[in-house]
This record gives C-alpha cells, sequence and structure tokens, in this order.
C-alpha cells in the first residue's frame, strides 16, 4: 500500500488514479489516515454499490439466518406439490 501526505496527493491526482488500479492509496492529513484510494475500474457500478451497502448486507445476513431445507426434503416437497391435484379455474362469462 502507497502512503501519501495530502498536499502530495493534490498535486498528482491523475497518477493515484493510475497507481490505485494495482495498490491501494492511502492519503494522510496531518499523519493521521485520512482517506483510502482504491482502483474499480472494470468492475460494474451495480456490484460497487451493493458491496458498500449496509442495508443490503444487513438483508443477506437475515436471509442466511433464515431456516433452509435439505436436497431431500426439497425434492419431497416438490415430488408431493406435484401429485396434488390440480383444481379447474373459473371462467368468467
Amino acid at each position: 500500500m502507497k502512503t501519501l501526505k495530502l498536499e502530495d496527493a493534490q498535486a498528482r491526482l491523475r497518477a493515484l488514479l493510475n497507481m490505485a488500479q494495482s495498490e491501494s492509496v492511502l492519503i494522510t492529513r496531518h499523519g493521521k489516515p485520512a482517506a483510502l484510494i482504491i482502483g474499480v475500474e472494470g468492475h460494474d457500478l451495480e456490484d460497487l454499490l451493493l458491496e458498500t451497502d449496509s442495508a443490503f448486507w444487513a438483508m443477506i445476513e437475515a436471509r442466511r439466518r433464515q431456516p433452509t431445507m435439505s436436497r431431500a426434503e426439497l425434492d419431497k416437497y416438490l415430488r408431493k406439490r406435484d401429485r396434488a391435484p390440480v383444481r379447474a379455474s373459473r371462467t368468467r362469462r
């Protein structure tokens, strides 16, 4: 990871963006971390937005906590459903 002072980064922004495609660049202000530049060229915008969306990850965690069924249970459920009689639908006149 490359580290630069804010003053140096301001003068070299274009070069930093190019550099960030191969390694992260940490910008410091008064010797303390202030920003991290990471390259995202070649990534899909929607993927980038979802990767940083806390609501999306909360939804994923909630789904992972929901009960699941084994493949055998799924097969049994589908066989049972397929054998259920099909009701004739009414048509309006």
